[in-house]
């Protein structure tokens, strides 16, 4: 069988209670986990080890990036995010290098997994080709290290295809990692952060945009909290507020079956925090 699992934010607790309620037999189960598995949260120590030691998939957060970051010594770690025992493990280095692994973008029983979202001219071929540039960065620490600095902006906000460099980089991994809402134009929006129907006029969901190419291909995704769970046949969102005392969600994908199981999970942080 295989499941996706949205947001943890280092609930280990309410990913353990998850577990359990699907049945999950690490001979038949195959998790995917859709990003941000770490901060916030009260344990993302215990749930990096779980994700690790069990062999789960993953796509990257950006939260997860964030770590990376923070890691690497070029952020500094809000005390609210939970990382210092991650940061002072024994085995941080063996947990971090699995992280650093994971892609931007998978795909699974025919459906393209992603933290965030695509932007309107991004196939489906194409979102796995971006996700392989970063990939190719996080292999190259050298190249990395220079970068770690440069990762955080919002611009370029619009897809070039012939960006280059940093400014490429920066773009495919907002728009993977932190995009919730496009501009008609299909330039990106990070100021608005509630739910789909709170839109401005000439602003939308980036799934809603009617130049969408990646259409009619299935897409999960998380990173949306305030969106909540979305079960449409072709668009799964499944973060729902796990940290900030909703539920954790996973969706079974696999044969043609559709099947949504919660748990709901206490409050961790206040919203808005």
């Amino acid at each position: 069988m295989h499941w996706l699992i949205g947001d943890l934010q280092g609930c280990d607790g309410a990913l353990g209670r998850l577990l359990d309620q699907i049945g999950y037999s690490p001979s038949r189960d195959r998790i995917w986990l859709l990003g941000d598995l770490v901060s916030r949260g009260p344990d993302s120590l215990a749930t990096l080890r779980r994700a690790a030691a069990q062999g789960f998939d993953a796509v990257l957060g950006n939260h997860d990036l964030h770590l990376l970051a923070v890691a690497a010594g070029v952020r500094k770690a809000k005390k609210s995010e939970h990382l210092d025992a991650l940061l002072q493990a024994p085995d941080r280095d063996e947990l971090l290098g699995w992280l650093r692994q994971r892609p931007l973008v998978a795909e699974a029983e025919g459906w393209l997994l992603v933290h965030a979202g695509l932007l309107p001219p991004w196939r489906a071929a194409d979102a796995l080709g971006h996700s392989a540039e970063v990939q190719a960065l996080l292999a190259d620490p050298q190249a990395l290290q220079d970068f770690w600095p440069q990762m955080y902006g919002n611009h370029p906000d619009r897809w070039e295809p012939s960006l280059q460099g940093v400014d490429r980089l920066r773009l495919i991994i907002n728009t993977c990692t932190r995009l919730r809402f496009v501009h008609a134009d299909g330039r990106m929006d990070f100021e608005l952060k509630d739910g789909a129907d709170t839109a401005p006029p000439g602003l939308m969901p980036w799934f809603e945009h009617p130049e969408r190419q990646s259409l009619g291909q299935p897409i999960a995704f998380g990173h949306w909290s305030t969106l909540g769970l979305m079960n449409r046949p072709d668009l799964l969102a499944l973060d729902t507020g796990c940290v900030w005392g909703g539920c954790l969600s996973a969706a079974r994908i696999d044969g043609g079956r559709r099947e949504i199981v919660q748990v709901r999970c206490e409050q961790v942080q206040k919203l808005g925090a």
